[in-house]
């Protein structure tokens, strides 16, 4: 069903360009164009061995950054087509969100934020921007993959406005790509980015109760009296009472996508018409959200994250793998700042007369661009005597 274009999109016609001038694609909106760039990334393909809550040696069954990062975008390409919204920019902004983070989930991350707090500390969203504005080097006239100015923008605000943070040392380098080319870091970026950010809840929350179900951390019996999934769960095995136990929770957590999803189109429908926007930077001068989940909606997803919480996230198996995660960095970010001489000859290379602060962002860009797997390895490399083959 083809669906009206919004008057508050965002046109890739009006885009407002890129930050190093270069001749339009004969063949590509300059959104397409961008989240092309974003494909071919090298940070982009280590996607694939990087944890969301497993360590990605702990089973093939698991979702990891890069299958996460493309359920978000799947859903955030259908919302933003299903309210009108400029639908490459929504998905390019999706593939982009997750490529700073380090390996190992928020274990990694703490464990970096803690080592590099003498030198400005680390900040997994300032990280994906870094990565989309400097350390990519890909062309010859420019670091970064010069991106326009709207997926930027959605890049490092697309949960809000962010000038509360510019002031924080692992903020610095947002605030001074800022200031050579704004981003306009206190209102709020497009519906597009927006969207993407609500997608990112709708696939974390569906995955994670997928995912802790086959890990063995509750049953979907655990799951009867949680907001907003126990009723699905009802539902299902009320339709299909004989059905396999591994059905019955696919198609509860299909259920429960649309159900968000739909939440998100009501609600945003619904301050669409409260707010009266009627072009893209409208949107970006609202004092709050323009899409966005119902109270309700809000007040289940608590419950349904307090429910992983305690039985997931602190679960004593996923509590182990954090704790031999952040050993792994410390040690390789001790070894590596003490003696460089260790890390590759390449990134040797480029340490040379360079201050202490500057070495240890660069040892963490190091650190942050592993995958688990070779994070893990690179760490036994390191510390355990054996002969290179």
């Amino acid at each position: 069903m083809a669906v009206s274009r919004a008057a508050y999109a965002q046109s890739a016609a009006a885009s407002r360009g890129r930050r190093h001038e270069e001749p339009e694609s004969r063949t590509r909106t300059p959104f397409a164009r961008d989240r092309d760039r974003i494909i071919h990334t090298t940070a982009f393909r280590r996607l694939k061995e990087k944890t969301q809550v497993f360590v990605a040696h702990e089973g093939d069954h698991y979702r990891t950054r890069l299958t996460h990062s493309l359920e978000v975008a799947q859903i955030a390409r259908s919302v933003a087509a299903a309210l009108g919204l400029e639908a490459d920019l929504a998905e390019t902004i999706a593939l982009a969100h997750d490529l700073g983070h380090p390996p190992f989930g928020h274990a990694g991350e703490d464990e970096l934020d803690s080592a590099m707090q003498p030198y400005g500390g680390f900040d997994h969203n300032v990280q994906t921007f870094r990565v989309v504005t400097r350390l990519e080097r890909r062309y010859p006239r420019w670091d970064g993959l010069n991106l326009t100015w709207e997926t930027l923008e959605g890049v490092i605000k697309h949960n809000g406005p962010v000038t509360s943070r510019l002031e924080r040392p692992s903020w610095s380098a947002v605030a001074e790509f800022d200031r050579g080319y704004s981003l306009e870091l206190g209102g709020w970026a497009s519906a597009e980015a927006q969207v993407a950010a609500l997608a990112d809840d709708i696939a974390y929350n569906n995955h994670d109760v997928d995912d802790g179900v086959v890990a063995g951390m509750f049953t979907l019996d655990d799951l009867i009296d949680v907001p907003l999934i126990g009723p699905i769960l009802f539902g299902v095995k009320r339709d299909f009472p004989d059905l396999d136990a591994s059905i019955v929770r696919m198609e509860a957590v299909r259920r429960m996508i649309g159900a968000m999803v739909d939440d998100v189109m009501a609600e945003t429908t619904r301050r669409v018409a409260q707010t009266g926007v009627d072009s893209a930077e409208a949107v970006r001068a609202l004092d709050r959200a323009l899409v966005a989940f119902s109270r309700p909606m809000l007040e289940d997803l608590a419950a349904l994250r307090e429910f992983l919480l305690n039985r997931m996230y602190r679960h004593w198996r996923v509590n182990r793998t954090r704790s031999q995660a952040r050993r792994i960095l410390a040690e390789m970010f001790q070894l590596f700042l003490a003696e460089p001489d260790v890390l590759p000859a390449d990134i040797y290379a480029a340490l040379e007369g360079r201050d202490e602060a500057s070495r240890a962002r660069s040892v963490c860009d190091y650190i942050a661009g592993m995958t688990d797997r070779f994070a893990i390895e690179e760490h036994r490399r390191l510390f355990q005597l054996e002969a290179w083959s």
